[in-house]
Formats: C-alpha cells, structure tokens, sequence
C-alpha cells in the first residue's frame, strides 16, 4: 500500500487573493488543501480532455 509520504509531491504558490477564494469556496466541501487542489486538478484535466475530444470530433467532421 502506498502511503501518502511515498507520492510524489509539488508546491505551488498562491497569491492572497486566491487564496482567500480557494478557502471560501471550498472550506465545507473539503478537510484540507490538499484535497481542494487536487479536486480542482481533476476537474481541469477533464474539462480539458472534454473540449480536446471536441476539437477533434471537429476536426474529423471538417475532413468529411
């Protein structure tokens, strides 16, 4: 089993403000930071995968 210590792990730096708004909008929905982050990790990667499958599905229309 792979314990927390033994992931890789990052950094990032935050400005106040966003900060603030990250605390805010999440403070309910989470127990720390970390899940925060990684939730919104998540949702970009699969917004990203979602708009990258359109952009080809357009694509391969277009070559139609």
């Amino acid at each position: 089993k792979i314990m927390p210590t033994d992931k890789p792990r990052y950094t990032i730096t935050l400005d106040e403000e966003m900060l603030k708004k990250l605390m805010i909008s999440f403070e309910n929905r989470f127990p720390n930071r970390t899940q925060v982050t990684l939730e919104l990790i998540r949702i970009g990667m699969e917004t990203l995968e979602k708009q990258e499958a359109q952009k080809n599905k357009s694509s391969s229309k277009e070559i139609k």
